[in-house]
């Protein structure tokens, strides 16, 4: 794990050396880390798991003489980007979507993070299952996700642009979305056609609302798996048990975040089902929000924390902490 991290943030810090006007040196700066989501449950293994992953990325770090680390799961900065710090964020994945509860911007792991086994990849497969059933020819997988989604930026250009345009490639093009009502959109007239440069024109009618409609019906697409309104019930019918506060409140924000979470309408889709799923005292204040920044919310969140004027303070462990801390055994 050691070499592997090192070859990536060596490879992250010499390509922006191409760029002259973003030439950093590893002692230059502090660096705010995204951890990705995993090992979801909070049992000792999944905890060790995480301690040694925390623990590599700072190590290959400070071998490299960055002076400070900031290490947060991906999750919470995606929480940090729509500006809120408590709240249940759902992240869909290449693979998978977690449904990860947060209070005060620390993973609530006791209460539980559910897991949908259905991501990105399977919307994007069932899309071109979709085409080739109405014997459209495409050349990849990457041409079917660009009728589903914005493809992402080069992080080289996002760091160019996001002053003016801050919702570039938080904007999904709109020939796929998710239908406020599915069996109401069947009747409608949907047809809609799109350019995919070096492949030509795509015309999608019913596919469009069909592709997105997997989330909230699985077994469309085959998969034996929850719902994702029923994931997200559970995970807030889990966080009133828990009676981690006084005020409730808190699990009632629901953050969207992943590139797929981009398609118009899940938000409005999600609030929908959840409010019909609930009863009405949990109901009641529900609201979900859209990616603040697309597929990139988590970068927008590590940025609006470096900007913090606590940054890097209490947010981030200096090498010297870390070795403490190593020769304590608090990892």
């Amino acid at each position: 794990m050691y070499s592997r991290l090192r070859h990536f943030f060596v490879t992250i810090y010499s390509r922006f050396v191409l760029f002259h006007w973003m030439q950093v040196k590893t002692s230059a700066r502090p660096i705010v880390v995204s951890i990705p989501i995993c090992h979801y449950d909070n049992t000792e293994s999944a905890k060790a798991a995480r301690r040694q992953l925390k623990q590599t990325i700072y190590s290959v770090l400070f071998d490299m003489n960055v002076p400070a680390i900031c290490a947060i799961n991906q999750a919470t900065l995606a929480l940090y980007a729509a500006r809120r710090t408590s709240g249940i964020v759902v992240n869909i994945g290449f693979q998978q979507t977690s449904i990860v509860p947060i209070l005060h911007g620390k993973v609530m792991r006791k209460v539980g993070v559910e897991v949908v086994g259905m991501g990105a990849l399977k919307l994007t497969g069932f899309l071109r299952e979709l085409m080739q059933q109405k014997n459209m020819h495409f050349d990849s997988l990457y041409t079917v996700r660009s009728l589903k989604e914005v493809p992402t930026l080069p992080f080289a250009l996002q760091a160019l642009i996001f002053i003016h345009f801050p919702l570039v490639n938080g904007k999904s093009l709109k020939l796929c979305y998710v239908a406020l009502d599915y069996e109401a959109e069947l009747s409608k007239d949907t047809q809609a056609t799109l350019e995919v440069a070096a492949e030509g024109c795509f015309t999608l009618s019913k596919e469009r609302f069909q592709t997105g409609e997997i989330l909230f019906q699985p077994r469309m697409a085959g998969v034996r798996a929850m719902a994702l309104h029923q994931a997200v019930a559970l995970c807030m019918d889990h966080c009133q048990a828990a009676e981690l506060t006084g005020d409730n409140s808190w699990f009632k924000t629901v953050v969207l975040t992943g590139g797929s979470a981009c398609l118009p309408g899940l938000a409005e889709r999600l609030g929908k089902e959840l409010h019909e799923l609930l009863p009405k005292s949990m109901s009641t204040g529900i609201r979900v929000i859209s990616p603040p920044f697309g597929a990139d919310s988590a970068w927008f969140g590590a940025k609006l924390i470096s900007n913090l004027s606590t940054f890097p303070g209490p947010w981030c462990m200096t090498k010297k902490q870390f070795r403490y801390k190593a020769r304590r055994f608090l990892w």
